[in-house]
């Protein structure tokens, strides 16, 4: 298994076991997690802190080189949000754990020339599937639904 997959489902977990939704998401530079965070909206009141923005707010301002050198890592395919900070930094591959309980914005992103590869990994499936047959309300809401 992947160090960095197995870091972002850790995310996940932690934030389900904060009461939140279950996505988790890391941001690897040069072989390294320089970024780490989970799906905060619950917890926090957010309106936008998927995993994938909390990972990269947690990384902190950095160079735009930085960004184009590294791999995010994610639990569940990137909705349209995420997608679109994922291009407007430039972040050149991402690496997904499952597309199976939502698909979001691949095609726009390979379109756009980011390198993607989506696991279906039978963790980060049964954690989403599992959540969403258990807080529906929540889920929908998260998705925009």
């Amino acid at each position: 298994m992947d160090e960095f997959i197995d870091a972002a489902i850790a995310e996940a977990q932690a934030g389900l076991a904060e009461g939140g939704i279950p996505i988790g998401s890391v941001l690897v530079h040069e072989g390294r997690i320089i970024g780490r965070g989970h799906n905060r909206r619950v917890q926090r009141g957010s309106a936008i802190l998927h995993a994938e923005m909390d990972a990269l707010e947690n990384a902190g301002r950095l160079p735009a080189a930085v960004y184009g050198r590294s791999v995010l890592y994610t639990t569940l395919s990137p909705c349209a949000m995420c997608s679109g900070t994922i291009l407007l930094y430039r972040i050149p591959r991402v690496v997904v754990g499952e597309s199976v309980t939502f698909r979001g914005e691949e095609d726009l992103l390979r379109s756009r020339g980011v390198e993607l590869t989506v696991l279906q990994d039978a963790r980060c499936i049964e954690l989403m599937q599992r959540f969403i047959r258990e807080q529906p309300a929540l889920w929908n809401e998260d998705i925009g639904a």
